[in-house]
């Protein structure tokens, strides 16, 4: 305390002196007061002057800046909530945002607002900041891109990106035979304006691409990848023919193209066949080191810098710099993990929305105001599609894609976006695109890409009501009770679905016992079969019935579920069938020998309880069969109207394989629980999104399952591995609140018991 005193006393004395000797000095120095500029005049308040302080500093570029970037990220949070919701992407909703705030509607209706937002004289440094953004961007999406994948597609990938070049480059230049005599006659030659036609149609938005890709969980796909590599081929391809279409409308010839470019091959070759090896060289230095340092994060910002000051100074575009920068970055080390996180957020939240946004302020809808100009527009908008959307699907069709990935393929290619405007924007300042064409191509570019997402969601519906057929084709069913084969049925009907009609269905039951009469034998076989046949009928479903008398019951499933082409074998269990055996011990922790010794002979012994198999049994069975084994524990169950999956780990995702036939039959949603460790429970949820991306809105994920979840046992069905089953078990309170369920052991070969 007396310690705190002395502080404060000195620091109060320290003050008085020198703020003293301050006011001394300053008011010494009056004597100089006639060499002072002008002071203010007497009529100008002090109010006055520090409005005046406060106009200028909100003049400076930086304050004008910073203030724009605020109004855009509010705009551009909005929009992209908004868009969420209707389900667009996000990415579209930054684009309207900047339409909003430029000359098509602020400007329209608010004039004098938006030149106090948004200034002439401004917009240069935005554009500035926009493209630094929109190049650490493109970074992150070459680091995200594995190019030892495409490898082995690097053909489909030049067939695909071409034809989406050429296709709709031709049908551009034949569309400008309609337009050019009188919208463009007056203003440019018939050559440019066809070529820059052809080139607005052949553009691919590679990072609106991306971002698509990227926000509907396909980046990693291979239908993502294929996407993502055949919009940069088609990009770079493009961005070489717009550097030809500018040489062409200045100068009349193709030299000053052709030194593009052969400048940019000579740039690809040299990003691959040099810095590339010497990145992983280096790369292998730091493999073994937990920490990166910020030596060597500032050597591989200055590797991006310098690729994309290179293409840009080439002619071609930086932010392909950029993403070749990413794509040449060495793979064997977890530095791209720590890069992207350095770097992705903050391009992708704060500078990216500003490119969007820049490109919407220079981008004016309201000339398109006549019939005819509709109808123009609506030409432009149906021969761009065509071009490029029917070009890159027949393209991937034709090297092997499924028709379902190619639609996505053309899809997602013809999404034009904002590069689109880019390209749109040097032919008006070119002058070789008149306003109103101008204008009809923003829109076209802008529907292109709204349109992607709706599509992408048609695409995913048609072929999800589709499922492969003869995927599956023998289900085998083992039921003890009369009531179990129903269920068991009816289960089988929930998984496979609509598929469970082109399979072939054997349901065995099997009698214990070798002094069986014949006549009893047949009555049994008869009423044990009942219920199942009355079901199948139902269902329109064929059976074939398979009964037999034996004190052999596990070699008897162990034969039917080893036959050939078989796809599950499903077994009916006794209750809580994982928490029935437990060692027989008295309350002190004795075991009691005859006890003992009569539930181990018990247990080992082939047993007819019907419907009933223990845990140790089924062990058994699984052990020696290869085909995948089912086991369903009925808890109350009557039919199922909401599905459950549960995940642990990344073994059990074997499980998703049959979300499509279980929505095949009209199921709408299907929740899954994520039952894992924290450290792997992100690293589940981001794989269980990706493998379930086309089933978009009707897979839901949840957190770990507790004691508190709420099940109803008559209408709910769950669905998980045997393994997270056993691990279910070991946790009472879980395993009792569960409702009935089916655990599952995926197929496997070479490990079986033999007899």
């Amino acid at each position: 305390m007396r310690k705190s005193r002395r502080n404060y006393t000195l620091y109060a004395v320290m003050m008085v002196v020198f703020c003293s000797l301050i006011y001394f000095a300053v008011s010494s120095g009056e004597r100089f007061s006639h060499l002072q500029k002008q002071p203010p005049s007497a009529d100008t308040s002090p109010f006055d002057i520090f409005l005046n302080i406060m106009a200028g500093n909100m003049s400076h570029p930086l304050a004008m800046l910073l203030f724009q970037m605020i109004i855009i990220l509010v705009f551009v949070r909005i929009f992209s909530r908004i868009f969420k919701y209707i389900g667009q992407p996000g990415v579209i909703g930054e684009i309207v945002a900047g339409i909003v705030l430029g000359p098509s509607l602020l400007g329209y209706l608010w004039p004098g607002i938006s030149d106090v937002l948004f200034p002439a004289r401004s917009l240069p440094n935005l554009e500035l900041v926009s493209q630094i953004g929109l190049v650490l961007f493109m970074f992150v999406i070459g680091m995200e891109l594995d190019f030892g994948i495409l490898k082995n597609k690097i053909n489909e990938t030049l067939v695909i990106s071409h034809a989406g070049i050429v296709v709709p480059f031709f049908l551009g230049t034949v569309s400008s035979f309609w337009v050019y005599e009188e919208y463009a006659a007056g203003q440019t030659d018939f050559l440019p304006f066809a070529l820059f036609l052809g080139i607005s149609m052949s553009i691919t938005a590679f990072p609106v691409l991306a971002r698509i890709v990227q926000e509907r969980n396909k980046t990693h796909t291979p239908v993502g990848i294929l996407s993502l590599a055949s919009a940069a081929n088609d990009d770079v391809t493009a961005w070489c023919l717009l550097a030809v279409v500018i040489a062409i409308a200045k100068a009349g010839t193709f030299v000053s193209a052709l030194y593009t470019i052969g400048l940019t091959a000579a740039y690809i070759l040299f990003m691959f066949l040099v810095a590339r090896p010497f990145l992983k060289k280096i790369g292998a230095l730091y493999a073994n080191k937990e920490v990166i340092n910020k030596s060597f994060v500032g050597f591989i910002f200055l590797v991006l810098i310098i690729s994309s000051v290179t293409t840009e100074v080439i002619g071609i575009h930086a932010l392909f710099g950029a993403f070749m920068a990413g794509v040449v970055m060495p793979v064997n080390f977890g530095f791209r993990k720590v890069m992207m996180e350095k770097v992705e957020d903050i391009a992708t939240v704060l500078f990216l929305p500003l490119f969007f946004a820049y490109t919407g302020l220079n981008t004016q809808i309201g000339l398109i105001n006549s019939p005819a100009l509709w109808g123009i527009c609506l030409m432009f908008i149906l021969v761009s599609i065509t071009g490029k959307l029917g070009g890159c699907a027949l393209a991937a069709r034709a090297v092997g894609e499924s028709w379902k990935d190619s639609l996505i393929i053309g899809t997602l290619m013809n999404t034009r976006g904002l590069m689109e405007l880019v390209a749109l924007n040097i032919g008006r300042e070119m002058g070789v695109l008149p306003p109103e064409i101008f204008a009809i191509l923003v829109l076209m570019a802008l529907s292109t890409s709204f349109m992607t997402t709706p599509l992408l969601i048609l695409i995913e519906k048609l072929y999800r009501n589709k499922p492969e057929l003869n995927k599956y084709k023998r289900l085998v069913l083992c039921f003890g009770r009369p009531d179990s084969g129903r269920l068991l049925l009816n289960v089988a009907r929930v998984l496979f679905g609509k598929q469970l009609k082109q399979m072939k269905v054997v349901a065995a039951h099997y009698t214990l016992g070798t002094d069986l009469a014949p006549v009893k034998a047949m009555q049994y076989a008869r009423e044990s079969f009942e219920p199942i046949v009355k079901e199948a009928n139902k269902l329109h479903l064929k059976i074939d019935k398979r009964y037999k008398v034996t004190d052999k019951l596990n070699q008897e499933i162990v034969k039917l579920g080893n036959e050939a082409a078989t796809d599950l074998l499903l077994l009916g269990a006794g209750p809580r069938f994982m928490s029935g055996e437990s060692h027989t011990e008295n309350k002190a922790g004795f075991n009691i020998p005859l006890i003992s010794s009569l539930f181990n002979l018990l247990r080992n012994t082939p047993m007819h309880l019907p419907g009933v198999l223990l845990r140790r049994k089924i062990e058994n069975i699984m052990s020696r069969v290869e085909c995948p084994v089912a086991v369903f524990e009925n808890r109350d169950f009557r039919r199922a109207s909401r599905y459950f999956f549960i995940i642990s780990c990344e073994a059990d995702l074997f499980m998703l394989g049959y979300l499509g036939t279980i929505f095949s039959n009209g199921v709408s949603k299907v929740k899954i629980y994520i039952h894992a460790a924290a450290e792997s429970e992100k690293i589940l949820e981001e794989k269980i999104e990706a493998a379930a991306a086309e089933y978009a809105g009707q897979v839901e994920t949840a957190h770990l399952m507790t004691p508190d979840t709420r099940f109803y046992p008559q209408k709910d069905i769950l669905f998980m591995s045997y393994d997270a089953c056993k691990e279910l078990a070991a946790d009472s309170r879980l395993y009792e609140l569960l409702p009935s369920f089916l655990a599952i052991r995926p197929q496997v070969t070479g490990n079986v018991k033999q007899d």
